[in-house]
């Protein structure tokens, strides 16, 4: 596994580049030429991209060794599982506050918020008390609540309210955040790896390795609740999107959980592993970028169904691959890869809908709305995974992972029917097309 994980980045790293460049060669000239080259906006783009990309690169460093400094303190995967779902339980609480938490502090304010609560969730992580780490995932789940929504929220009124841009001008900037978002998760993982092993400093210096880049970001520096929940609730269209939302992202907290007890036994090099996720989300990323140009004009809703596609069947090899008494590791590190690829597809291709069927004014609020069941299903499967554990004595924890990926692959197939949905209903709705392609067919 040392040796295949190390294989699978550079192959993959070589496929990201290839992708990458081909993409941008094929990219067609839009009205982000126009914003580029104001220079106004340029300025203030820079000075969000410098604050969110630290407060992102911070959150992703500690993404390759959290289960292991748990492992590490000699804690049991059953305590484990307390310890995520305090976590996921954390954001359901928090997650409806953190709009309110923008309009009551200000945004500004808020962002500074979570830079502080980020920097103390990563202390706690220096004590193997157990309490002080289920306090340390309450402020992670608070900080994940504010790092979704107070960004967007600051961002989205100073380009509109301050510097009055043209708000066809904000998808310019959160697609840079998403080119530059892979990259810095398979850069987190090369550094995580390269201090927690290569240095011999343990898992607990990626957490420490964050709050710099949090302090950095806080130097460097919505609409409520209610109005987003009216936007989704009279537009059929937001909810069936809320719908695969809260599947797929849901079913993305529990593979967190789980990959690293699938393959940390056969001895691969974590930080080198979630590069290579990593890698595989960017390679997604590029071919969604790739198959929606002018070349080639897929619809993002083709792609969307293509990336539940994959996740199912990515899911459902995990289900044979893990079986207890017969792991198949190399087996379920492709699985985990194709699955990130999936992740690489999904998340340009649900944000280009979000873009066109929710109104930006309320969007923060609306993604609020979206989180609340996607944390309760991510709570619900790891409580379920833990009744597994406790109830056999751990003595057949693999029987209880592998029933876990089956329940993922159930939910992706029901992610699946709410995608067709989407579209059977939206069938002739030019908003769910691209631009260049509108009136040319169906989707």
């Amino acid at each position: 596994m040392f040796v295949t994980a190390y294989l699978a980045f550079v192959a993959l790293a070589v496929l990201c580049a290839s992708l990458e460049l081909t993409a941008r060669r094929l990219k067609s000239p839009q009205a982000t030429q126009v914003a580029v080259a104001n220079p106004a906006f340029r300025r203030f783009q820079k000075i969000f991209l410098k604050t969110y990309l630290l407060a992102l690169w911070a959150d992703w460093l500690q993404g390759p060794y959290l289960y292991k400094l748990y492992r590490h303190y000699s804690f049991l995967e059953s305590q484990i599982a307390i310890l995520y779902v305090c976590g996921l339980a954390s954001c359901v609480l928090f997650a409806p506050a953190a709009g309110w938490l923008s309009q009551a502090l200000g945004r500004r304010q808020t962002c500074v918020l979570f830079c502080f609560t980020y920097s103390v969730c990563c202390l706690t992580k220096l004590s193997r008390n157990y309490f002080v780490l289920i306090l340390g995932r309450v402020l992670g789940g608070l900080s994940t609540s504010l790092l979704t929504t107070a960004f967007e929220a600051w961002y989205v009124h100073c380009h509109m309210d301050v510097h009055d841009f043209p708000k066809e001008w904000i998808p310019v900037t959160f697609s840079k955040v998403a080119d530059w978002n892979h990259a810095l998760a398979v850069g987190a993982g090369l550094v995580a790896n390269m201090f927690a092993e290569w240095f011999e400093l343990g898992p607990v210096a990626p957490f420490l390795l964050a709050i710099p880049s949090l302090v950095a970001s806080q130097a460097r520096f919505c609409r409520n609740c209610l109005e987003g929940l009216r936007c989704l609730l009279s537009d059929r269209r937001v909810l069936l999107l809320g719908g695969v939302q809260a599947i797929f992202e849901s079913v993305l907290y529990i593979f967190v959980f789980l990959w690293t007890p699938v393959l940390e036994p056969h001895g691969p090099p974590l930080g080198i592993v979630f590069s290579c996720l990593m890698a595989a989300s960017m390679a997604g990323s590029a071919l969604f970028r790739l198959a929606t140009s002018a070349h080639y004009r897929l619809q993002p809703g083709h792609l969307l169904c293509l990336a539940v596609l994959l996740a199912f069947f990515s899911f459902f090899m995990l289900t044979f691959s893990t079986a207890p008494g017969q792991p198949r590791p190399k087996e379920s590190l492709f699985a985990f890869l194709l699955l990130e690829l999936a992740c690489g597809l999904y998340f340009p291709a649900v944000s280009f809908l979000q873009g066109r069927v929710i109104p930006m004014e309320r969007r923060a609020g609306v993604l609020t709305w979206f989180r609340l069941p996607l944390n309760l299903l991510a709570c619900l499967g790891l409580l379920a995974l833990h009744g597994e554990v406790s109830g056999t004595g751990g003595g057949e924890a693999g029987s209880g992972t592998r029933h876990m990926f089956g329940g993922c692959a159930a939910m992706m197939l029901a992610a699946l029917l709410a995608v067709v949905s989407l579209f059977t209903f939206g069938r002739n709705d030019a908003d769910l097309r691209l631009e260049e392609t509108k009136g040319e067919g169906e989707i």
